[in-house]
């Protein structure tokens, strides 16, 4: 069976394609071209939002953006990943409610810098990316980053200078997320995509924002990542239902976040039995008990990580997917029958990434062995009549420039 692989684009050709396409379409050249990375999660899954950890890394694929700026508020834009019909807006009618389709995510990082009080133009521009859509790899946030470290050189805003900076702009993709795109998600994809750093995985706290960059190199082993293919969007309720039932335990623990729960407490356990005998409601009970469970795996993963205990690592990959499948109840079909298969394929940790309802999973497998893991899940998805999935390796790759 011929399996489908989704390759990276060198930045040399990510750079012509868009700058082609700017030429072609606004028959003039762009000031410059600027990319930004997607992103798999490691593990820490539906924590971000919760005041958690997470432990993602910067994939090669990335999303690139020619860029000019304007001397008035209008925006023009137009992208290979569309029908070649120019998305316009004014930037001073950009509200929440107020835009709609891809370029909602677009004109709202320039809304947000704005509302900081960061002098932002309009401008025309080219988008063309690598990051497969809808699968859960965070391409929505890598335009925003990509259009966010663009914005700041063309406003000489000097925030991609530092990490400081960069997580300002990050504050703004979430922003732009969040209001103007309408979807309720954390900013991990958003700090995975401007604060990482090449060879690293990033260990984000979101209670405090803070990062620790540790390096990524599982010797031994290689990262599969799997496009189910299976529809995945972050808009459409759901993810935004798991927040607000979150949101809702914590008020009524009596804390802003769940993180804080449980820092309050003498160990995990504890902490995951008294928030269980406090609230009533099941459907509260088990999504607190996947978050509570999952930010204690992401501290232990980070030092499995750091002790270079890949094994361990990996059977917390496990038990992360099996929480997020049984209690978090955000898995479908294909990332279940993804996941099993890479477990029963030799795979020392397999699981779910990203917001999940569809998407990707990955799997920590022996090194050497993505072909035949992908063909052992690209046969397992024939069997039960599902579409054929895509698959994708990458190491830890570096942030948006």
């Amino acid at each position: 069976m011929a399996l489908t692989w989704l390759p990276a684009w060198t930045t040399q050709e990510g750079a012509a394609r868009v700058r082609t396409q700017f030429e072609a379409t606004f028959e003039t050249a762009p000031d410059g071209v600027w990319s930004a990375p997607g992103r798999v999660n490691l593990i820490g899954e539906h924590t971000d939002y919760n005041g958690g950890l997470c432990l993602p890394i910067a994939l090669e694929h990335r999303c690139f953006v020619a860029f000019a700026a304007r001397s008035d508020d209008r925006v023009r834009l137009v992208s290979a990943q569309g029908d070649g019909t120019l998305w316009e807006a004014d930037l001073a009618q950009v509200a929440p409610g107020a835009v709609d389709g891809w370029g909602a995510y677009v004109v709202g990082v320039a809304w947000a810098l704005r509302e900081a009080g960061l002098a932002v133009g309009g401008f025309d521009a080219a988008v063309d990316s690598c990051v497969p859509f809808g699968a859960g790899l965070s391409s929505s946030a890598s335009l925003e980053a990509a259009f966010a470290v663009a914005l700041d050189h063309a406003g000489d805003l000097g925030l991609a200078a530092s990490d400081e900076g960069r997580a300002a702009l990050a504050a703004a993709c979430v922003r732009a997320e969040n209001e103007i795109a309408g979807a309720a998600t954390g900013g991990m994809d958003q700090a995975a995509s401007l604060r990482a750093r090449d060879g690293y995985a990033l260990a984000l706290d979101c209670l405090d924002d803070s990062v620790h960059h540790e390096p990524f190199d599982p010797t031994g082993y290689e990262l599969l990542v799997v496009d189910t293919r299976a529809p995945h969007s972050l808009n459409d309720g759901q993810y935004a239902s798991r927040r607000a039932t979150c949101d809702a335990a914590a008020a009524a623990l009596g804390v802003p976040t769940l993180r804080q729960w449980l820092d309050a407490a003498p160990d995990a356990s504890t902490a995951v039995a008294d928030a269980l005998t406090r609230l009533t409601d099941d459907v509260a009970r088990r999504r607190v008990r996947h978050v509570l469970t999952e930010i204690a795996r992401t501290q232990e993963a980070f030092a499995a990580m750091q002790a270079g205990d890949w094994t361990t690592f990996g059977a917390l990959m496990n038990a992360s997917h099996d929480s997020l499948r049984d209690d978090y109840e955000v898995t479908v079909v294909e990332l279940d029958v993804a996941v099993d298969t890479a477990r029963a394929s030799g795979a020392v940790g397999a699981r779910m990434t990203g917001g999940g309802f569809g998407g990707s999973a990955i799997a920590l497998v022996p090194a050497g062995t993505s072909d035949a893991v992908a063909s052992a899940i690209a046969a397992a998805f024939a069997d039960r009549g599902l579409a054929e999935p895509a698959f994708l390796t990458s190491r830890a790759a570096g942030p948006a420039a």
